[in-house]
C-alpha cells in the first residue's frame, strides 16, 4: 500500500513518524515518541496502523518513492550512470536517518508498498542497459561508498569524489 492509499490519519501518522526519524534517527522511531509528537496516546495510532513495523513500513516505502522519483530525473542527462550516482549519493546525504532504515536491515518485502522498491530499482537497471548483474554490482557500489561516508569510514585525507569517479569510469567502461 502506498502512503497515498492510506487514510488521512494514517498518513498524518506516518508523516510525524519520517519527521521524528528525519530529525532523531532510527533509534528515536518508538510508537510512545509517535505519539508525543502527535500529542496523542501511543494506542490511538494502533487504530490506524497495526504496529511499529506497520510505521516503518509506510515511511520506507515513501522513501522508495522519492528516491525513484529523484533516480528517474538522474537518467535524462548526457551521462545517466553519472547522474545517477551524484542523485543516490545526494538524497542518502539528505536524508541519512531515513536511508539507513531503508538499507541497513533485511527489508520484508511483503511490508512495503507493492511496487516501491522496484521502482526505485528500474533507473539504475536503465542506466546499465537492463543487465541486471550489472545493476547488482552498480548499486552495491554506491551503496557501499554511500554508507561508508555516512558512517564517517574514510580517513580524513581520502578523496571521496575521487574514488566515486574512479568506480563509475570502471562501469562505463565495462558498458562501451
Amino acid at each position: 500500500m502506498t502512503t497515498d492509499q492510506l487514510r488521512p490519519r494514517a498518513r498524518g501518522i506516518v508523516a510525524a513518524a519520517r519527521e521524528l526519524l528525519e530529525a532523531e534517527g532510527p533509534s528515536a522511531l518508538s510508537m510512545r515518541a509517535l505519539a508525543e509528537r502527535l500529542g496523542i496516546r501511543a494506542p490511538s495510532i494502533y487504530k490506524h496502523l497495526p504496529d511499529k513495523q506497520a510505521v516503518e513500513s509506510a515511511v520506507i516505502s515513501a522513501g522508495f518513492e522519492e528516491l525513484a522519483v529523484v533516480l528517474e530525473a538522474a537518467l535524462d542527462d548526457d551521462d545517466p550512470l553519472g547522474s545517477l550516482a551524484v542523485a543516490y549519493r545526494r538524497y542518502a546525504r539528505q536524508h541519512p536517518h531515513l536511508y539507513r532504515l531503508m538499507t541497513e536491515t533485511p527489508l520484508q518485502r511483503e511490508r512495503p508498498a507493492s511496487g516501491a522498491e522496484d521502482r526505485a530499482r528500474r533507473p539504475t537497471l536503465r542506466a546499465v542497459r537492463d543487465d541486471p548483474d550489472l545493476a547488482g554490482a552498480l548499486w552495491g557500489f554506491v551503496h557501499g561508498l554511500t554508507i561508508l561516508e555516512l558512517n564517517d569510514r574514510f580517513p580524513p585525507d581520502a578523496d571521496l569524489d575521487a574514488a566515486w569517479a574512479c568506480g563509475l569510469d570502471a562501469f562505463r567502461a565495462r558498458l562501451r
